[in-house]
């Protein structure tokens, strides 16, 4: 599952809430569907922080001296 956009991921989480809330799901399939949105949220703020990461470094680039004789 780690290879899903996260896009998908949220779609996905997006569906197993709104059954949950309008109570589609029966509680033989709520564990499973609380422990696949568990798995979801993880990836999901997984690659929030990669590309917050992946931001600064690029932001901090913009901020560092530039070297003599550089642009």
């Amino acid at each position: 599952m780690a290879d899903i956009k996260y896009s998908k991921a949220v779609a996905r989480l997006e569906e197993i809430m709104g059954k949950i809330e309008s109570e589609e799901i029966d509680i033989d399939e709520l564990s499973e569907k609380v422990k696949e949105a568990a798995v979801l949220v993880k990836l999901c703020r997984d690659k929030i922080a990669k590309a917050e990461f992946e931001v600064r470094e690029i932001v901090a680039k913009f901020d560092a001296p530039v070297a003599e004789g550089g642009l």
